[in-house]
């Protein structure tokens, strides 16, 4: 169990730290959430407690590791399907993991193939939730700012 002030990771939300535990009554059912207050857009969400793990709520990352996706960034052979269709529901797998490394995969792949070849709009979507969702952990992990993490992610990938 997580507690108040712990950094978590909300697959497919991103990262942030729990302000709160609370008990609310929703739809008739009395339950215990977690209120997590995300790094960016001042946005508050609610996980219920019974549910964290079939969620796949985890720990945020250690400094170590957020060097490791930083380093993961820099590798410019990205084998990706020329279907779209294909292409979007392998990424969507990857986001859906929780797995910070999966996600900064799907960044990556996604801002090179922008930069070749544009991307839908779907994929335009993808690639702008994928990286609010690294950011988000990397923020926390590193204690900086979003736009200095955004920033570093962008050199990581041109070298």
């Amino acid at each position: 169990m997580f507690r108040i002030g712990d950094k978590i990771v909300y697959p497919m939300h991103g990262a942030g730290i729990i302000e709160s535990i609370e008990e609310r009554e929703i739809l008739g059912e009395r339950k215990r959430y977690y209120v997590m207050k995300m790094p960016l857009g001042d946005m508050k969400v609610m996980i219920p407690i019974n549910n964290v793990d079939g969620i796949g709520i985890r720990g945020i990352i250690d400094k170590n590791d957020a060097d490791r996706v930083f380093k993961s960034l820099q590798c410019k052979s990205c084998e990706q399907s020329s279907n779209w269709n294909k292409r979007y529901r392998e990424n969507m797998i990857k986001i859906k993991s929780g797995n910070i490394f999966e996600v900064a995969e799907v960044v990556k792949t996604l801002i090179l193939r922008e930069r070749s070849k544009g991307l839908s709009t779907g994929e335009r979507k993808m690639l702008s939730s994928a990286k609010q969702i690294l950011i988000s952990e990397l923020v926390l992990a590193e204690n900086m700012n979003p736009m200095d993490v955004e920033d570093l992610i962008n050199v990581h990938i041109t070298t």
